[in-house]
């Protein structure tokens, strides 16, 4: 667990794919005269290292049409916990360099899932799941997580908000984080975490 020295307010976000984490953490830090962190940036940057470039490229190294229509739900989501544990290590190592920072941080990341974030991290966090398929399709269209063609934007819009959002909501109510449909409805409970 990071030992709380951290000299200002911190908050994670967490949640799906589309679901505001990055607007809200820019959000949030203009408003307090704090600093948002993409942890996702971080991960990206990890594809050179060789204890991580597995995790890092798991998705990118599949076929995602068979990976999206073939793998059953359950399977997927314990993909995306088993990349968020590997890669943990990294992410808790990127935290602590703002430890002396004294202005609040807010921390963003797909990965940070709750039953992470309660074992290692001294300090609260929201997590945003989307309130609609259409607009995590509408949002994945503008801004592509993996694949290229429409077919498949789709498909891992269906994902993000059928298959991952059902589990992030439930983890994220069995270690006690508030859970919000948008990054709007997630602010004043977010910005009070950090006042």
């Amino acid at each position: 667990m990071i030992e709380d020295k951290h000299q200002g307010k911190r908050l994670f976000i967490s949640g799906i794919p589309t679901s505001g984490k990055s607007y809200l953490a820019r959000k949030l830090a203009a408003a307090s005269g704090g600093l948002a962190v993409s942890l996702d940036d971080t991960r990206e940057e990890l594809a050179g290292d060789a204890r991580y470039r597995k995790w890092v490229n798991f998705y990118l190294d599949k076929n995602e049409e068979e990976y999206l229509t073939q793998v059953p739900p359950e399977e997927q989501w314990q993909n995306l916990v088993a990349q968020s544990e590997a890669l943990w290590p990294a992410l808790v190592a990127e935290i602590k360099k703002y430890e002396l920072e004294e202005r609040p941080v807010i921390f963003e990341c797909v990965n940070l899932l709750p039953h992470l974030a309660k074992k290692d991290l001294p300090f609260p966090g929201v997590v945003l799941i989307g309130k609609f398929l259409e607009e995590t399709l509408e949002r994945n269209l503008a801004d592509p997580r993996w694949g290229e063609t429409p077919e498949l934007i789709r498909l891992e819009a269906k994902t993000f908000f059928e298959v991952e959002r059902p589990r992030y909501q439930a983890e994220a109510e069995k270690y006690g984080y508030p859970v919000f449909e948008s990054a709007d409805l997630a602010w004043e409970t977010a910005l009070g975490l950090l006042s």
